[in-house]
């Protein structure tokens, strides 16, 4: 295998697009405390710190899974799986995203170099709590939910609270939408001892408690917004995620997940760009 197609497979082994459901909110927290532009320095930093953790979290999840993958028809195509990266491929590259975080993390500056083993530590735990605990949907949402406290660090090495509420949206916010997505594995999971909200309480509970989960998060981003004192433009970005966020709930029912796909990753997307991008505008016209 040529080195592009190694570096072709290691994306699609960590879904590397799935970033922009965490990127955005990292600039949120950047612009944010920076109160405009915060300097190619600390962007640059930033963006390399937050695509090598959440690389490295993917990583560590794919290789804690595998041996459930190779054995759910849903995942049966899955690169661990067919052997297009191996084993011991993807551990050199999770160590190697390892590396590369704490070194961006020491270049921002000393308490984001300090916080970062626990980030480490957190972002591979997660992969282990759907054994234990059907909790596990808001492990990964808090692991995304740094991201806007780490954004935030990257130019104010202090915790404040617009960043703290905006990860409490995220952290709600993606645990919705992994409830989701976890309904489409609810037999699996259950034949083989796996926790989530589907399994605990059945499917149309769970779509019920991850629309109660985004209900939060739409209340956390409106509370971050007035915290940070951002202006009308931030809270007309609000008001059109909090409508893509009911769109995506109203695409799936108990009895038709047909449309997973785009209520999981579309209008996630869209989402998480649209509230970035509201509030890097509303920072910059308040200048």
């Amino acid at each position: 295998m040529s080195a592009v197609q190694s570096i072709g497979a290691l994306s699609r082994l960590v879904k590397i697009e799935h970033s922009v459901f965490a990127l955005p909110f990292a600039y949120v927290g950047l612009f944010v405390a920076a109160g405009g532009w915060p300097g190619w320095r600390a962007f640059v930093l930033l963006t390399l710190a937050m695509v090598a953790m959440r690389s490295y979290a993917m990583a560590v999840n794919r290789l804690a899974d595998v041996r459930y993958d190779r054995v759910n028809p849903r995942t049966q195509g899955r690169e661990l799986v067919t052997g297009e990266v191996g084993i011991r491929q993807a551990w050199v590259f999770t160590a190697g995203c390892a590396v590369v975080f704490v070194a961006a993390c020491a270049g921002l500056n000393a308490l984001c170099l300090l916080l970062s083993p626990i980030a480490l530590v957190w972002g591979g735990f997660y992969s282990l709590t759907k054994r234990f605990t059907w909790l596990c949907h808001f492990a990964l949402g808090s692991v995304l939910g740094l991201a806007p406290v780490a954004g935030w660090l990257a130019v104010k090495p202090e915790f404040a609270l617009p960043a703290i509420l905006f990860g409490c949206g995220v952290t709600c916010w993606v645990a919705g939408f992994d409830v989701l997505y976890a309904c489409q594995d609810v037999d699996f999971d259950r034949e083989h001892g796996l926790r989530s909200m589907p399994v605990q309480f059945g499917v149309g509970t769970a779509l019920n408690l991850a629309a109660f989960a985004h209900a939060d998060a739409a209340a956390f981003f409106l509370l971050a917004g007035y915290a940070a004192g951002l202006s009308w433009i931030y809270y007309l970005a609000w008001a059109a995620c909090a409508a893509v966020l009911l769109v995506e709930h109203r695409l799936l029912s108990e009895n038709d997940l047909s449309r997973i796909n785009v209520a999981f990753f579309t209008l996630n997307g869209v989402m998480a760009v649209l509230l970035g991008a509201g509030t890097v505008v509303a920072v910059f016209l308040a200048k």
